[in-house]
Protein backbone atom coordinates (compact mmCIF):
# COMPACT_ATOMS: atom_id res chain seq x y z
CA UNK A 1 0.00 0.00 0.00
CA UNK A 2 2.83 2.42 0.86
CA UNK A 3 4.34 1.74 -2.56
CA UNK A 4 1.05 2.75 -4.19
CA UNK A 5 0.91 6.00 -2.23
CA UNK A 6 4.55 6.75 -3.05
CA UNK A 7 3.84 6.17 -6.74
CA UNK A 8 0.92 8.61 -6.58
CA UNK A 9 3.10 11.28 -4.96
CA UNK A 10 5.81 10.86 -7.55
CA UNK A 11 3.39 11.40 -10.43
CA UNK A 12 2.14 14.77 -9.15
CA UNK A 13 4.16 17.82 -10.30
CA UNK A 14 4.91 19.67 -7.06
CA UNK A 15 3.69 23.14 -8.11
CA UNK A 16 0.36 21.58 -9.10
CA UNK A 17 -0.25 20.14 -5.64
CA UNK A 18 -1.67 23.45 -4.46
CA UNK A 19 -3.94 23.82 -7.49
CA UNK A 20 -5.02 20.24 -8.16
CA UNK A 21 -3.79 18.34 -5.13
CA UNK A 22 -7.11 18.62 -3.32
CA UNK A 23 -8.35 15.68 -5.38
CA UNK A 24 -5.78 13.35 -3.83
CA UNK A 25 -5.16 15.18 -0.55
CA UNK A 26 -6.96 12.64 1.69
CA UNK A 27 -4.88 9.79 0.24
CA UNK A 28 -1.63 11.72 0.60
CA UNK A 29 -2.44 12.80 4.16
CA UNK A 30 -3.29 9.24 5.18
CA UNK A 31 -0.07 7.88 3.70
CA UNK A 32 2.03 10.40 5.64
CA UNK A 33 0.23 10.25 8.98
CA UNK A 34 2.61 10.43 11.95
CA UNK A 35 3.80 12.60 14.83
CA UNK A 36 6.96 14.36 13.62
CA UNK A 37 5.50 17.52 12.06
CA UNK A 38 2.27 19.42 12.74
CA UNK A 39 0.27 21.85 10.63
CA UNK A 40 -0.87 24.55 13.12
CA UNK A 41 -3.74 25.53 10.83
CA UNK A 42 -5.69 22.31 11.37
CA UNK A 43 -3.61 20.66 14.12
CA UNK A 44 -2.96 17.48 12.11
CA UNK A 45 0.39 15.73 12.38
CA UNK A 46 2.48 13.76 9.91
CA UNK A 47 5.73 11.83 9.72
CA UNK A 48 6.83 14.26 7.03
CA UNK A 49 5.59 17.13 4.90
CA UNK A 50 5.92 17.24 1.12
CA UNK A 51 8.74 18.92 -0.80
CA UNK A 52 7.83 22.02 -2.77
CA UNK A 53 9.43 24.70 -4.90
CA UNK A 54 10.27 25.85 -8.39
CA UNK A 55 13.67 24.53 -9.39
CA UNK A 56 15.34 23.40 -6.18
CA UNK A 57 12.64 22.04 -3.90
CA UNK A 58 12.42 22.68 -0.18
CA UNK A 59 12.02 19.59 1.97
CA UNK A 60 9.06 19.44 4.37
CA UNK A 61 7.49 22.58 2.90
CA UNK A 62 3.94 21.61 1.92
CA UNK A 63 1.43 20.36 4.50
CA UNK A 64 -0.36 17.18 3.33
CA UNK A 65 -3.65 18.27 4.92
CA UNK A 66 -4.18 22.00 4.27
CA UNK A 67 -1.55 22.29 1.52
CA UNK A 68 -0.14 25.27 3.41
CA UNK A 69 3.43 26.41 2.86
CA UNK A 70 5.84 27.86 5.44
CA UNK A 71 4.61 31.42 4.88
CA UNK A 72 0.97 30.43 5.39
CA UNK A 73 1.70 28.67 8.67
CA UNK A 74 3.74 31.64 9.91
CA UNK A 75 0.95 34.08 9.09
CA UNK A 76 -1.59 31.84 10.80
CA UNK A 77 0.43 31.73 14.02
CA UNK A 78 0.92 35.50 13.97
CA UNK A 79 -2.80 36.16 13.45
CA UNK A 80 -3.75 33.70 16.16
CA UNK A 81 -1.23 34.75 18.79
CA UNK A 82 -0.65 38.45 18.14
CA UNK A 83 -3.93 39.89 16.81
CA UNK A 84 -7.67 39.86 17.47
CA UNK A 85 -8.38 38.50 13.98
CA UNK A 86 -10.12 35.39 15.34
CA UNK A 87 -11.47 36.88 18.57
CA UNK A 88 -12.66 40.41 17.75
CA UNK A 89 -16.11 41.11 19.19
CA UNK A 90 -16.57 43.70 16.47
CA UNK A 91 -17.17 42.21 13.03
CA UNK A 92 -14.12 42.77 10.84
CA UNK A 93 -14.40 43.59 7.16
CA UNK A 94 -11.67 41.54 5.49
CA UNK A 95 -10.39 41.68 1.92
CA UNK A 96 -8.24 38.81 0.69
CA UNK A 97 -6.51 39.34 -2.64
CA UNK A 98 -5.72 36.07 -4.48
CA UNK A 99 -7.05 33.95 -1.59
CA UNK A 100 -5.02 30.93 -0.56
CA UNK A 101 -6.91 27.66 -0.41
CA UNK A 102 -5.50 26.78 3.01
CA UNK A 103 -7.28 29.80 4.54
CA UNK A 104 -10.41 30.09 2.39
CA UNK A 105 -12.90 27.80 4.13
CA UNK A 106 -11.67 28.64 7.62
CA UNK A 107 -11.93 32.39 7.15
CA UNK A 108 -15.34 32.08 5.51
CA UNK A 109 -16.65 30.19 8.54
CA UNK A 110 -15.45 32.82 11.02
CA UNK A 111 -18.56 34.49 12.42
CA UNK A 112 -16.63 37.63 13.37
CA UNK A 113 -15.50 38.25 9.78
CA UNK A 114 -17.20 39.73 6.75
CA UNK A 115 -14.84 38.03 4.36
CA UNK A 116 -14.50 39.09 0.70
CA UNK A 117 -12.04 37.60 -1.77
CA UNK A 118 -10.85 39.21 -4.99
CA UNK A 119 -8.69 38.19 -7.93
CA UNK A 120 -8.47 38.94 -11.62
CA UNK A 121 -8.55 35.31 -12.74
CA UNK A 122 -9.09 32.91 -9.82
CA UNK A 123 -12.40 31.01 -10.05
CA UNK A 124 -12.62 30.78 -6.25
CA UNK A 125 -12.63 34.57 -5.73
CA UNK A 126 -15.87 36.41 -4.91
CA UNK A 127 -15.03 39.53 -6.92
CA UNK A 128 -13.16 39.53 -10.21
CA UNK A 129 -11.00 42.64 -10.17
CA UNK A 130 -7.64 44.12 -11.08
CA UNK A 131 -5.57 44.90 -7.98
CA UNK A 132 -4.58 48.17 -9.64
CA UNK A 133 -8.23 49.22 -9.91
CA UNK A 134 -10.18 47.69 -7.03
CA UNK A 135 -13.98 48.15 -7.12
CA UNK A 136 -14.27 49.04 -3.42
CA UNK A 137 -14.86 52.34 -1.64
CA UNK A 138 -12.13 54.14 0.24
CA UNK A 139 -11.62 52.94 3.84
CA UNK A 140 -13.70 49.79 3.37
CA UNK A 141 -11.70 47.08 5.16
CA UNK A 142 -10.32 46.51 8.64
CA UNK A 143 -7.90 43.85 7.37
CA UNK A 144 -6.37 43.27 3.93
CA UNK A 145 -4.31 40.26 2.89
CA UNK A 146 -2.28 40.29 -0.32
CA UNK A 147 0.36 37.59 -0.30
CA UNK A 148 2.77 36.64 -3.10
CA UNK A 149 0.90 38.84 -5.56
CA UNK A 150 2.87 42.07 -5.94
CA UNK A 151 5.86 40.32 -7.54
CA UNK A 152 3.53 39.52 -10.47
CA UNK A 153 2.28 43.10 -10.90
CA UNK A 154 4.05 45.42 -13.34
CA UNK A 155 2.82 48.60 -11.62
CA UNK A 156 3.24 47.46 -8.03
CA UNK A 157 3.17 51.07 -6.79
CA UNK A 158 -0.36 51.50 -8.13
CA UNK A 159 -1.37 48.19 -6.53
CA UNK A 160 0.05 49.33 -3.18
CA UNK A 161 -1.85 52.62 -3.49
CA UNK A 162 -5.07 50.69 -4.02
CA UNK A 163 -4.40 48.49 -0.98
CA UNK A 164 -3.80 51.65 1.05
CA UNK A 165 -6.94 53.33 -0.29
CA UNK A 166 -9.35 50.52 0.61
CA UNK A 167 -7.83 49.88 4.06
CA UNK A 168 -9.55 51.66 6.94
CA UNK A 169 -7.65 54.07 9.14
CA UNK A 170 -6.44 51.97 12.06
CA UNK A 171 -6.66 48.77 10.03
CA UNK A 172 -3.81 46.46 9.11
CA UNK A 173 -2.65 44.41 6.16
CA UNK A 174 -0.17 41.61 5.57
CA UNK A 175 1.54 41.79 2.19
CA UNK A 176 4.01 38.93 1.93
CA UNK A 177 6.31 38.64 -1.08
CA UNK A 178 9.24 36.41 -2.05
CA UNK A 179 12.16 38.50 -0.88
CA UNK A 180 15.93 38.31 -1.13
CA UNK A 181 17.12 39.98 2.06
CA UNK A 182 20.71 39.90 0.83
CA UNK A 183 19.71 42.54 -1.76
CA UNK A 184 19.57 46.16 -0.67
CA UNK A 185 17.47 47.14 -3.67
CA UNK A 186 14.80 45.44 -5.75
CA UNK A 187 15.85 44.08 -9.14
CA UNK A 188 13.73 44.01 -12.28
CA UNK A 189 14.58 43.76 -15.97
CA UNK A 190 11.82 43.40 -18.57
CA UNK A 191 14.36 42.86 -21.35
CA UNK A 192 14.79 39.29 -20.08
CA UNK A 193 12.04 37.47 -21.98
CA UNK A 194 13.11 33.81 -22.01
CA UNK A 195 10.90 31.93 -19.54
CA UNK A 196 13.66 29.63 -18.31
CA UNK A 197 15.98 32.57 -17.77
CA UNK A 198 13.28 34.53 -15.97
CA UNK A 199 12.55 31.55 -13.73
CA UNK A 200 16.25 31.28 -12.93
CA UNK A 201 16.64 34.96 -12.11
CA UNK A 202 13.25 35.88 -10.63
CA UNK A 203 12.22 32.58 -9.06
CA UNK A 204 9.30 32.05 -11.46
CA UNK A 205 8.89 32.94 -15.11
CA UNK A 206 5.87 35.13 -14.32
CA UNK A 207 7.57 37.19 -11.61
CA UNK A 208 8.53 40.66 -12.76
CA UNK A 209 11.01 41.50 -9.98
CA UNK A 210 13.04 40.24 -7.06
CA UNK A 211 12.28 42.35 -4.01
CA UNK A 212 15.14 43.46 -1.80
CA UNK A 213 15.20 45.07 1.62
CA UNK A 214 13.85 48.30 0.10
CA UNK A 215 10.41 46.67 -0.24
CA UNK A 216 9.42 47.92 3.20
CA UNK A 217 10.41 51.50 2.38
CA UNK A 218 8.39 51.35 -0.83
CA UNK A 219 5.32 50.47 1.25
CA UNK A 220 6.15 53.33 3.61
CA UNK A 221 6.38 55.74 0.68
CA UNK A 222 2.74 54.90 -0.11
CA UNK A 223 1.73 55.93 3.42
CA UNK A 224 1.77 52.67 5.37
CA UNK A 225 3.37 52.31 8.77
CA UNK A 226 5.32 49.06 8.31
CA UNK A 227 6.48 46.66 10.99
CA UNK A 228 9.14 44.26 9.72
CA UNK A 229 8.32 41.35 12.00
CA UNK A 230 10.58 38.32 12.25
CA UNK A 231 7.96 36.33 14.10
CA UNK A 232 10.09 33.18 14.00
CA UNK A 233 12.19 34.74 16.80
CA UNK A 234 9.18 34.45 19.12
CA UNK A 235 8.74 30.76 18.36
CA UNK A 236 10.80 28.12 20.17
CA UNK A 237 13.30 26.25 17.96
CA UNK A 238 11.49 22.94 18.52
CA UNK A 239 8.22 24.53 17.41
CA UNK A 240 9.87 26.05 14.33
CA UNK A 241 10.94 22.55 13.36
CA UNK A 242 7.63 20.92 14.26
CA UNK A 243 5.58 23.43 12.27
CA UNK A 244 8.08 23.37 9.37
CA UNK A 245 8.65 27.12 9.34
CA UNK A 246 11.33 29.08 7.52
CA UNK A 247 13.65 30.70 10.05
CA UNK A 248 14.04 34.50 9.82
CA UNK A 249 11.18 34.97 7.35
CA UNK A 250 9.88 38.53 7.65
CA UNK A 251 6.18 39.35 7.93
CA UNK A 252 5.45 42.82 6.50
CA UNK A 253 2.58 44.00 8.70
CA UNK A 254 1.24 47.30 7.40
CA UNK A 255 -0.97 49.81 9.21
CA UNK A 256 -2.95 52.85 8.06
Amino acid sequence: MKTVFKSILNTIPRPWLIKAGYLVRPIIALSLKGNTFTDPIDGKSFRKFLPYGYGKQRENALSPSTLSLERHRLMWLFLKNETNFFTSEKKLNVLHIAPEQCFLKIFRKQKNLKYITSDLESPIADVKADICDLPFDDNSFDVVFCNHVLEHITDDEKAMQELYRVLKSGGFGIFQIPQDLSRATTFEDDTITDKKERAKIFGQYDHVRVYGRDYFDKLRSIGFKVDEIDYTKKIAPKELERFCLMKNEILPVCYK
